[in-house]
């Protein structure tokens, strides 16, 4: 049984990865443009991390960090590993541009909105980027709420931000909602708190199992 009385009444998606095509292929359009190996990249994120003692991209992701002040430590941090210290200006350009419109997703989002369901966006984001993803997506048209981790201080998998989301969305009971994300640390983090949830791993995966959980209407096989 979905909530108390076997009803999901609101849903949470993810937007990187999930609304969008996989977030490797952003970062794969960032390495063709600048020779940056993924190996590379994270290689200078773990300096950095063992500088700073965390990862840094949950400090720019819980908006502690501006993202000049994160590509100037990255920059600083593949230093050592390049031979010289790389321009990363150009990565939200690079990055987004690299980034699409997950339409199939999107419809099934469309028509849990159109359904009468509660719709929430929670993100693990950046500040300086809300208007260029925000912009990516019809959000205004189908969410009621979007969670942004960098305005909030908090990021998934932390139990708080799936709390305040679920506050926010109308205290609805943990049960009510299904929440969809394609990083599993996340989905086990919501399963742990009572949320349903689908790990996107493809359309063709996570659609079906989307549409089922919420009694929609079958439709065409989706791309992807």
């Amino acid at each position: 049984m979905n909530g108390a009385d076997g009803r999901i009444r609101a849903v949470i998606s993810d937007f990187g990865g999930v609304l969008t095509n996989h977030l490797i292929e952003a970062f794969g359009a960032f390495q063709n443009e600048t020779g940056i190996s993924p190996e590379q990249l994270n290689r200078g994120m773990q300096r950095l991390g063992e500088r700073d003692g965390e990862y840094p991209l949950f400090r720019l992701e819980r908006g502690e960090l501006s993202e000049q002040q994160f590509l100037d430590d990255l920059s600083w941090a593949l230093e050592e590993e390049l031979g010289h210290r790389p321009q990363l200006h150009r990565f939200r350009e690079i990055y987004f541009a690299a980034l699409h419109p997950n339409e199939p997703m999107i419809g099934v989002m469309r028509a849990a909105q159109e359904r009468g369901y509660r719709m929430a966006i929670l993100t693990n984001n950046v500040r300086e980027w809300e208007e260029v993803w925000r912009s990516k997506l019809p959000v205004d048209e189908i969410f009621e709420l979007v969670v942004d981790s960098a305005w909030v201080g908090m990021r998934k998998p932390d139990p708080r931000i799936y709390e305040l989301t679920i506050d926010r969305l109308g205290g609805l009971a943990p049960e009510e909602h299904l929440f969809v994300d394609d990083n599993e640390l996340n989905i086990q983090a919501a399963r742990e708190l009572g949320l349903h949830a689908v790990h996107f791993r493809s359309n063709d995966q996570a659609i079906p199992e989307i549409r089922s959980a919420l009694g929609l209407d079958p439709q065409a096989e989706p791309e992807g």
